[in-house]
């Protein structure tokens, strides 16, 4: 068999225990096969392996393993991974069985991830939309909310399924003291102050009113065209809305009281520019104008801007259990688990964002630079939104 003599499958290899055992991997194994395939280390140097219940007893001693941590399928070859330990008289590695980890909304069978990658359905093993810890660590996920989401779940023994809310849950409380406060506008629509004659003004924002130090304070400049989110301008208003529509007043965020007069329409009847004015003793920190507003809406100075592409990653599925689902588990794909934003305005001081760098964009969730970042064209991935927001499907 060593010598190549033979073909694949034309011998085997076993070891003579029991063939009346009533644990059938007990009834003489085999623990050598042949294959005639090169190897991505050895090459073509050798033509047997190693079945997996022989090499891993031995794999685990030669590393001195004292706890082989398995899963639960793995209880009945316990015994002849102690038979083959005993037998060759080598290192005395325990194995121990506990549940898998099983989360909802993904896969975690390799075999099953490997057909994600292989067939382009993800970016790679590092797809931050991945179960595997590259694809977390591009995410943003923080070593902390891991070992935070571990030692809640716990080591079981019977399987279960670990809601994936749990684990957006532990990174937003480790990055809701940690993660700087910064504003990014990912749907853009033009701010004009009328009244604004200061040109620019640097005005003072809060980094991190959470983190245990303080968090600190940063400088935002501040000019009279801003951009800000579509959505926080309405044309006719619903009940109860807080925030910019024809008459209405609302807060910018670290600055001043601004009353929407009037708003600019393109041929196709959308809106383009909303044109308002400010109130000048409503500064945020010394008001003394006796405003009171209830709406406090994001911007960045339209003179002062980057631009950066902002990708929001959701749920790799729309089924929590996509392995029970019928059919192909591939047919449960979430399509809207990537959107893209490519012109997207964030304030001056993220240029200088690192990958090791967190940051809450205000109002619209925690983020962090992704590796395809370039001096001229920043990437920031969306790690969690805010609260979960995932609909379940009917």
């Amino acid at each position: 068999m060593k010598n190549g003599v033979f073909a694949d499958g034309a011998y085997i290899l076993r070891a003579k225990i029991d063939m009346a055992s009533p644990n059938m991997l007990m009834r003489d194994p085999i623990i050598y096969r042949i294959k005639h395939a090169e190897h991505h280390r050895t090459g073509n140097k050798w033509c047997i392996y190693p079945m997996y219940d022989f090499a891993h007893g031995q794999s685990d001693s030669i590393e001195n393993i004292t706890h082989s941590i398995c899963t639960l399928e793995y209880v009945s070859h316990r015994e002849l991974y102690d038979w083959f330990i005993e037998k060759l008289e080598i290192f005395p590695s325990k194995q121990y069985e506990f549940a898998r980890l099983n989360l909802t909304s993904t896969v975690m069978s390799k075999r099953k991830l490997l057909q994600l990658v292989n067939e382009n359905l993800v970016n790679g093993w590092d797809d931050p939309r991945m179960p595997t810890i590259s694809g977390l660590r591009r995410r943003g996920f923080t070593p902390k909310s891991i070992r935070e989401f571990c030692e809640r779940i716990g080591i079981a023994k019977r399987e279960n399924l670990i809601e994936l809310s749990l684990l957006e849950f532990c990174i937003r409380e480790d990055l809701n003291k940690t993660a700087n406060r910064v504003m990014a506008v990912l749907d853009p629509i033009k701010l004009v102050i009328t009244n604004y004659e200061k040109g620019t003004e640097d005005l003072i924002g809060e980094n991190n009113p959470e983190a245990e130090d303080g968090g600190g304070t940063r400088v935002i400049p501040f000019s009279n065209e801003l951009w800000i989110e579509r959505e926080d301008f309405m044309e006719v208003p619903a009940k109860k809305w807080f925030r910019l529509a024809p008459g209405a007043m609302v807060r910018l965020k670290f600055a001043y009281i601004v009353k929407c007069e009037d708003f600019v329409k393109d041929e196709n009847g959308n809106v383009t520019e909303i044109r308002c004015t400010y109130i000048p003793e409503s500064k945020s920190g010394n008001d003394t104008s006796g405003v009171n507003v209830k709406g406090t809406i994001h911007w960045v100075s339209a003179p002062h801007a980057k631009t950066a592409e902002i990708r929001l990653y959701d749920r790799l599925f729309t089924s929590e259990t996509p392995d029970a689902e019928e059919g192909d588990f591939k047919d449960y794909l979430n399509p809207e688990s990537l959107t893209v934003l490519p012109n997207a305005y964030i304030e001056p001081a993220l240029a200088d964002a690192d990958l090791d760098g967190r940051y809450q964009f205000i109002r619209k969730g925690y983020f962090c630079l992704d590796k395809d970042s370039a001096a001229d064209k920043l990437v920031f991935n969306r790690t969690v939104s805010l609260k979960d927001t995932f609909k379940k499907p009917n």
